[in-house]
């Protein structure tokens, strides 16, 4: 629960300040996200504000499903836009924390891992308020997991 107030006043910390911008550099995140090393899969999303040309911060926020207990992760990520026009690729480097309680309801089964990540990406607009996001990411905590991200993308 803590997590969720934290995650919900950040996310509108972070939309005051892109609403104050004039240029439309920002952009709200769904997706979803498959996990290939452990086989689990999630749903996120995520904030990208773009702070100065090509520059990106992209915070995020990704419920797991494995298979025993529940699981998130959060990631704070750099980009840097290789690319602009049709297809805007990306690199991307950054923090990440996974929560992982393999035991629900049972005292002492909570795990934090704390980690670096990177990763290449693209953007592809469909419209001018829609468009497709992919993401490959490597997190490089505890189970050094390898995941695919796919989701739509909204600019403000």
């Amino acid at each position: 629960m803590k997590k969720s107030i934290f995650l919900l006043a950040f996310i509108i910390l972070a939309m005051s300040i892109s609403f104050a911008q004039t240029q439309g550099d920002a952009r709200i995140h769904g997706n979803g996200y498959y996990g290939f090393r452990l086989k689990s899969w999630g749903v996120g999303g995520g904030l990208e504000y773009f702070f100065a040309d090509n520059f990106a911060l992209m915070p995020s926020y990704t419920v797991l499903n494995p298979d025993v207990g529940n699981a998130s992760n959060f990631s704070f990520d750099l980009r840097y836009y290789l690319t602009q026009g049709a297809s805007q690729v990306y690199v991307m480097a950054g923090y990440s924390q996974t929560f992982q309680n393999t035991q629900p309801g049972v005292p002492g089964t909570k795990q934090n891992y704390v980690g670096g990540n990177m990763g290449v990406g693209a953007f592809i607009p469909f419209t001018d308020w829609v468009g497709l996001n992919t993401e490959f990411k490597f997190q490089s905590q505890f189970t050094q997991e390898l995941g695919f991200k796919v989701g739509l993308a909204f600019p403000l």
